[in-house]
């Protein structure tokens, strides 16, 4: 009986449980690797002023004092016939600082009093403009207004200048268009009298004494 109980005993420690497999750690799904798309520069062909609309060829991003530097620029090589074009492009400015200012760097370039005069009135609304957009460029704009009110009070004096040398010149004409009559005058009163011939031919008789 009691080698019985042991040798059920022995059979039970030699029979050990299975173990448990270890548990996988959870799959994680890759993340694809990011596709970088290159980017080209496109380079800007250059645009005439006078075919584009306002300010259309100076670079993007460009602050505005700079970009109305750039554009002063370019029309400082144009000629007259240009010149004409740009203000006929341009039109009414309206009430757009930008192209108020750059109407009235075109009108400067003309070199005609009038057209000065219109530019000082165009840069005296930019500085005088409330708006966002006009406050970065009011600073030139004073610049601007001094240096073309000078260059008007100069034009003004050359041509006041001009207009009296005019009118001295027509005083000096008259003048010497007088002295030449005078001169003529006394030139008649110095010609000898040439005698009178007698009516019968011969010489005139002597006076008798009475």
């Amino acid at each position: 009986m009691t080698s019985a109980i042991f040798s059920s005993m022995a059979l039970a420690a030699c029979v050990t449980p299975p173990r448990s497999a270890p548990l996988a750690p959870p799959t994680v799904a890759a993340a694809p690797a990011p596709v970088f798309q290159q980017v080209r520069p496109v380079e800007a062909e250059p645009i005439a002023p006078a075919t584009q609309p306002a300010l259309a060829f100076t670079p993007r991003g460009t602050a505005p004092v700079d970009a109305m530097l750039g554009y002063a620029d370019k029309l400082r090589p144009l000629g007259t016939p240009e010149l004409a074009i740009e203000i006929a492009r341009l039109g009414d400015p309206g009430d757009a600082p930008v192209v108020q200012m750059q109407l009235a760097l075109v009108l400067a370039q003309t070199r005609v009093p009038a057209d000065l005069a219109r530019s000082l009135g165009l840069l005296q609304r930019v500085i005088a403009n409330p708006a966002p957009d006009a406050q970065p460029l009011q600073p030139l704009a004073r610049v601007l207004a001094a240096r073309y009110l000078e260059q008007r009070k100069v034009e003004d004096d050359r041509d006041r200048q001009a207009q009296q040398a005019r009118d001295a010149q027509r005083r000096i004409d008259q003048l010497n268009d007088r002295i030449e009559a005078l001169r003529a005058i006394e030139r008649s009163f110095a010609r000898p009298n040439t005698p009178t011939p007698h009516p019968n031919g011969g010489k005139p008789a002597a006076a008798t004494a009475p």
